[in-house]
């Protein structure tokens, strides 16, 4: 009895339960109703015409396509990221981000620890012994009031009391400025994967010294002439009779304006001492270089600024302040005894000092990398480095003459060197 299909019974090889007249297996005859019309069988087949090979398209998407993909002209499907930056020494040669310049900062300690961190500690333990000398002396003079609360503080004179404090300051400017000329001169080495001793460092940079006291002095200046400025408006309204509120406002308004003020020139001359050692500029010269290279990322500048300001005080704080914390209690406990106050001096001087050798590394690390990044965006300084990379790994080594590659009058390409900024070669010294 037929099934309506045509089939006769009994088929031969039809398994149970399945109907005798199954369809054709796939790659019969061409004309077979169960074959996808198109061309012949055996044919491969493919994407429309007028389109190219790739995978097929996911669902609203044109051929050749896939999905959360690039067009296919643009790159094969599930094509690699391209290669990471080159980074021979402690930073990537490309423009840098902030975590690049915070990272890097930390790397100019760990890569040359030596001559880094050595010369920091000098630097911080000269500014700060004498400001612990002074505080323990005044710290020392409490302990009567703690052991008869009813005493009268004693007297001090203006040397006891800020005499400390203000030595510290004067030998901090001298250290703590000829430190940031040695450090940028290292750090100037180490973006290449180089080295260099404290001896070397200081024998590069201190005919950069004038230039860098130069710096410091002009920087005061611009900040001290405003706020004279200031103090002589006040005391010209006081003659004038000017009432209590008019000077309120008066003062309240100055203080926002001079704030502003020295926020954005410190802002902008912030990479004149990079660029006075790196480039061997004059004073004047480092200023205006500093001005143009800030132009363009202020507010990424100052951002950065303020908060390597912010992780510099936190860490130097957090650094400090058992050794201070322990010294303080040694001169106020122990009854103004000479022994006292030396171990209150000692403990006191070596927190300080153990704060200031990490933080000024540091921040004269961000500073040297911020300069270094704003040459990569505005100057395609990245090219330069990138070339002069490969070229020192074909030698196998870092040459001294690395140094020469930041100053522009001898670098190929640099804005005041011979052709356009970016196409550099490898340098030449001579």
């Amino acid at each position: 009895m037929s099934d309506g299909h045509g089939s006769t019974p009994g088929a031969p090889d039809t398994p149970p339960g399945w109907a005798s007249n199954q369809p054709p297996p796939y790659g019969n005859a061409p004309g077979s109703p169960w074959t996808a019309p198109g061309p012949a069988s055996g044919t491969p087949q493919g994407p429309p015409q007028g389109f190219p090979p790739g995978p097929p398209p996911g669902p609203g998407q044109p051929y050749g396509q896939a999905p959360y993909q690039q067009p296919y002209q643009q790159g094969p499907y599930g094509a690699s990221p391209p290669p990471p930056a080159m980074r021979p020494g402690i930073i990537p040669l490309r423009p840098l981000g902030l975590g690049d310049i915070l990272d890097g900062a930390i790397k100019l300690m760990r890569s040359n620890p030596k001559s880094v961190l050595g010369l920091s500690a000098i630097a911080a333990a000269l500014g700060a012994i004498p400001l612990a000398i002074g505080q323990a002396i005044m710290l020392a003079s409490l302990a009567p009031i703690v052991e008869n609360p009813a005493a009268t503080p004693p007297e001090e004179s203006f040397l006891t009391q800020y005499g400390g404090s203000l030595l510290s300051f004067a030998v901090q400017f001298v250290a703590v400025t000829l430190l940031t000329g040695v450090l940028t001169r290292i750090l100037g080495r180490a973006v290449f994967g180089g080295k260099m001793t404290a001896g070397e460092a200081w024998t590069l940079t201190r005919n950069r010294v004038p230039t860098l006291f130069g710096l410091v002095v002009v920087n005061l200046l611009i900040l001290f002439v405003p706020m004279a400025l200031i103090v002589g408006l006040f005391l010209a309204l006081g003659a004038a009779g000017a009432g209590v509120p008019a000077m309120a406002i008066v003062g309240v308004v100055a203080l926002l304006a001079y704030v502003a003020y020295a926020v954005f020139v410190t802002t902008r001359l912030l990479l004149a001492p990079a660029a006075a050692v790196l480039e061997r500029r004059g004073v004047v010269d480092s200023l205006r270089r500093s001005w143009h290279l800030v132009s363009g990322g202020f507010w990424r500048t100052l951002g950065i600024m303020i908060l390597t300001q912010i992780i510099a005080f936190l860490v130097g704080q957090v650094l400090a302040f058992p050794f201070v914390l322990g010294g303080s209690f040694f001169a106020v406990l122990g009854g103004g005894s000479t022994g006292a106050q030396i171990a209150s001096a000692i403990l006191i001087a070596v927190g300080v000092t153990l704060g200031s050798m990490i933080t000024y590394p540091f921040q004269a690390g961000v500073n040297g990398l911020l300069y270094a990044d704003r040459r990569m965006r505005s100057e395609a300084f990245d090219l330069v480095l990138q070339t002069a990379a490969i070229e020192q790994r074909r030698q196998g080594w870092v040459h001294a003459s690395a140094d020469d590659l930041w100053d522009p009058s001898i670098t190929p390409g640099g804005p005041t060197g011979h052709g356009s900024p970016g196409q550099g070669a490898p340098w030449s010294h001579s």
